[in-house]
């Protein structure tokens, strides 16, 4: 169990330091909230659900990439204000991290969950459901956005964080996409053996 408290731990350690002088604190909250609701969520049900420990670092490093984004802004972390300037990018693209995490994360979460509960017999159908569910959370992640546009106004344009591209919202999702996609081509095998290893289920 020590190993699921230090990860509570760095979650918290996290969320403190992300709020301490953000950028300001209404986007602050957007970004972190997720984060907050999941944990929450994660705790209530660890008793009855647990998943592999690989699954659990996964989230605590999506839910970092949200309190670096929420502390500073997405279009003005300074490491990837660097990068922009050293390869002559017109934006800072540290969004781009969090929506890849955004697909990346939730594909694992996902496809553990389908195949620990048995909810797909058909194995073959798995990597498509994913896909598809991790999709379906980035667009209701930017209608999400897009609701907070417009009933807020030019408030969120940190949350936003859209920077003038006219494709963000497209981008976005693509990298989600390619987020989840890397996981399932690349890392089934290696999730496999740690829900085998841990569970005897794979």
């Amino acid at each position: 169990m020590k190993k699921y408290y230090l990860l509570l731990i760095i979650f918290v350690l996290g969320i403190v330091i992300s709020g301490i002088q953000p950028h300001d604190y209404f986007t602050w909250f957007l970004e972190v909230f997720p984060a907050l609701l999941g944990a929450m969520v994660l705790i209530a049900t660890f008793e009855k659900f647990r998943f592999t420990y690989c699954v659990y670092v996964l989230i605590l490093l999506h839910a970092l990439v949200l309190f670096i984004g929420g502390h500073y802004t997405y279009a003005e972390v300074p490491l990837f204000d660097t990068i922009k300037e050293a390869l002559g990018q017109e934006r800072n693209n540290y969004d781009k991290v969090g929506h890849f995490m955004q697909g990346f994360v939730p594909a694992a979460i996902i496809r553990e969950l389908l195949i620990r509960r048995n909810i797909i017999n058909v194995k073959s159908w798995i990597p498509y459901v994913v896909l598809c569910m991790c999709i379906t959370i980035s667009v209701c992640y930017e209608f999400l956005e897009w609701a907070v546009a417009i009933f807020t106004g030019s408030a969120a344009e940190d949350f936003l964080g859209t920077q003038g591209y006219v494709w963000d919202t497209q981008s976005d999702m693509l990298y989600a996409s390619i987020g989840a996609i890397t996981f399932l081509l690349i890392f089934h095998r290696w999730h496999d053996r740690r829900m085998i290893r841990e569970f005897d289920k794979a």
